[in-house]
């Protein structure tokens, strides 16, 4: 029989032969890899481009409350009134040019309306502002889809006035300059507020029917609402991380 010595001898003796046996088995094993965990994905950011032709359609509402007259070689008054007013609605078409990675956007437009504004005075006459429209540049700062922009240039205006039945009718040059904002809201589909102020220039009336006739001129303000289609518009997408 083993003393108790010789037990504890043994048991030590076959805990290191464990012990060997163990650590030569980890050595065989192969190294562990520590990869590193890929990049985040780049959060992708569509950017508006606005350059490129447009078309559109509008509608407003016009006055005027400064109209000039004067008998043709003779002085003539200025008045104000707040009867002439009425609304329109028409059609732009335009083309905006925007350098890749500039804020502003450069551009010329072109718009045409057909008109209600007008103002009677009673029986004895009317005048009706049927039709006018411009020829514009425009510069704009865009921040991605809002581009806020200011335009002028010149404008024009077909003007009929009747007196006791007699009509005469004139085609008005002037000028014209104002403001707006425009959106994106949609890829080729934006959406615009604007105001524009519009002087024209006098023209005589009814000179072949009472000589020397009247010149009339006057001033008009316009506030309008329209979308427009933007063709050949792309959004150039950047990686942002």
């Amino acid at each position: 029989m083993k003393t108790g010595q010789e037990i504890k001898t043994i048991a030590v003796a076959a805990l290191l032969v464990v012990a060997s046996a163990a650590v030569a088995a980890a050595a065989d094993l192969p190294a562990r890899v520590y990869t590193k965990a890929p990049a985040p994905a780049p959060v992708v950011i569509p950017v508006t481009n606005w350059s490129g032709f447009y078309i559109g359609g509008f509608g407003g509402y016009g006055w005027s409350n400064e109209v000039h007259a004067s008998v043709a070689g003779l002085g003539g008054i200025d008045f104000s009134t707040d009867q002439v007013k009425g609304g329109f609605g028409g059609g732009t078409i335009g083309y905006n040019w925007q350098a890749p990675g500039s804020a502003f956007v450069g551009g010329i437009e072109v718009d045409a309306a057909g008109s209600g504004i007008n103002y009677t005075l009673d029986a004895v006459g009317k005048d009706e502002l049927n039709a006018f429209g411009s020829v514009t540049g425009r510069l704009g700062v865009a921040y991605n889809a809002a581009l806020f922009y200011v335009k002028g240039g010149y404008a024009w205006a077909n003007n009929k006035i009747t007196v006791l039945g007699v009509s005469d009718t004139h085609l008005h040059s002037g000028w014209t300059v104002g403001g707006g904002f425009e959106y994106m809201f949609v890829p080729s589909w934006s959406a615009k507020v604007e105001y524009m102020y519009a002087d024209y220039a006098k023209e005589n009336y009814f000179a072949n029917v009472v000589a020397p006739g009247v010149d009339v001129g006057a001033s008009f303000h316009t506030v309008k609402a329209g979308i427009n289609y933007h063709f050949d518009w792309a959004s150039p997408v950047v990686a942002k991380y």
